[in-house]
């Protein structure tokens, strides 16, 4: 049976699995510029008025209504446009209150009936009902994530190095691809002497060597710009080190749009992707570097070699300062005793492989972000 959860999200897809979804989410799409008089919440599903399949009348061919199911992410558009509390948006969801959902949402859209907003769908199939995926602002400028797949292996291939696509993730929200060079590689034994692979029992000191690479993320729906991250990956466990000061965005915002179906012209898709190949050839050049890697291994063994006295305590004051959950701190706990590093170095090991044993790629995702920070806090609480 297909659902929203398999029309817009894959974990650990391999590359050709992405680009196939992308792709079937590309045929499927429906970009609509609209004012808020052509708005409609009915039994808790968006109509967009003049969007629908045309139909052939006595009065001759006209276009009915389209109906879509809201996500969560279009819920929170809502919103935030609208100026409605989230969580009691979601509470009316959740308990069934559809009805008072629909006045909610009419009410305001009436308020103001000629502003205009970007509604991002996907076309239903066999006369179902489509997919509201985002309630947007009509200033936002989109980057399509099939786009910025396919421009950012385009700007690996002109740069001319080899390169590994190690894990693709779709989310609601994001996708993230991750990149990585073994034949650009280095030595870490400061960082590595100590530190046992929670996964395999691998000791790092057997094997001190790190990756290149970086992480590229694009979200569709409002969440963040396009970015391209510096990733240096640990061989004997995979865990992934993020320097997110360096990285490349592009900001989704532009000049507003006219009203109807959005249908981007070549010459302006072209000099979009055209930005987003040379952005890619240059984090390859920038990032897939032996002098870059060294440089950020150095930067990190600055703090990672701090000896941990009160693991408890550093590791709740970390916790704290980065907001990670209970449920997120006791993971981090095992896992830097399974690592076996009692030093600040350590905590960034059990972060980051903590991160990989979350189901949710974002969450996945922002906690491997954190291992960085999480080492320099660790570092701080013991001066």
């Amino acid at each position: 049976m297909t659902t929203v959860e398999s029309v817009l999200t894959r974990r650990n897809a391999t590359l050709r699995d992405m680009a196939e979804l992308l792709q079937s989410q590309h045929d499927s799409k429906l970009d609509v510029v609209v004012p808020a008089r052509d708005l409609r919440m009915v039994g808790g599903r968006l109509a967009i008025d003049g969007i629908g399949e045309p139909t052939i009348t006595l009065d001759g061919v006209t276009s009915s209504t389209g109906i879509f199911v809201p996500t969560a992410t279009c819920d929170g558009g809502f919103a935030d446009k609208l100026g409605i509390p989230v969580k009691y948006l979601r509470r009316m969801r959740d308990t069934g209150h559809l009805d008072l959902l629909d006045h909610n949402i009419n009410e305001w859209l009436a308020e103001d009936p000629n502003k205009r907003f970007l509604a991002r769908n996907l076309r239903g199939v066999d006369g179902a009902p489509g997919i509201s995926r985002a309630f947007l602002s009509e200033n936002y400028r989109f980057v399509d994530n099939l786009d910025v797949l396919m421009a950012v292996l385009e700007g690996i291939r002109l740069a001319g190095v080899h390169v590994d696509v190690s894990q693709c993730d779709l989310t609601e929200t994001r996708m993230y691809v991750q990149i990585r060079c073994p034949e650009v590689f280095a030595y870490a034994p400061e960082l590595l002497r100590n530190y046992v692979s929670p996964f395999t029992g691998r000791r790092g000191a057997d094997n001190p060597v790190v990756f290149a690479g970086f992480v590229f993320s694009n979200s569709e729906v409002g969440h963040g710009s396009f970015s391209i991250t510096p990733r240096i990956t640990v061989q004997v466990c995979n865990n992934g080190m993020t320097f997110t000061q360096d990285a490349m965005r592009e900001v989704h915002l532009g000049g507003k749009l006219a009203d109807g179906v959005v249908r981007w012209s070549a010459d302006t898709q072209a000099a979009a992707l055209d930005v987003l190949i040379k952005q890619a050839r240059d984090a390859v050049n920038t990032f897939l570097n032996p002098d870059f890697v060294h440089a950020k291994i150095a930067e990190v063994e600055v703090d990672a070699g701090v000896r941990v006295r009160d693991v408890e305590a550093t590791l709740a004051y970390v916790g704290k300062q980065l907001r990670f959950t209970e449920a997120e701190r006791k993971t981090i706990l095992d896992h830097f005793f399974d690592g076996g590093d009692r030093t600040s170095g350590g905590v960034l090991h059990a972060v980051t492989s903590a991160a990989q044993t979350i189901g949710d790629a974002d969450q996945a995702y922002e906690m491997e972000r954190q291992g960085i920070p999480a080492m320099r806090h660790a570092a701080a609480f013991q001066r």
